[in-house]
């Protein structure tokens, strides 16, 4: 079993990475789109923070290639 707080910060990650796989998609049909644009830049200073490395050992970086990869081969 999990414990909560561990659970609240995997509730963190997968919103931010839901935001950021949106954001990708909005972007790959209207690249010049702001707020597309705005929320990807937001989620990717997240995923560099000291605050995502506090909440799990997934390297933003990695992360970050995955899901843009995943979004350009749809």
């Amino acid at each position: 079993m999990t414990e909560p707080y561990q659970d609240l910060a995997n509730a963190i990650i997968l919103m931010a990475v839901k935001d950021y796989r949106d954001a990708l998609k909005k972007l790959k049909k209207r690249p010049f789109y702001g707020p597309a644009q705005d929320m990807k830049n937001e989620v990717e200073r997240f995923f560099h923070s000291d605050w995502y490395r506090e909440l799990t050992s997934v390297d933003g970086n990695v992360l970050i290639k995955k899901l843009q990869a995943e979004v350009s081969e749809q």
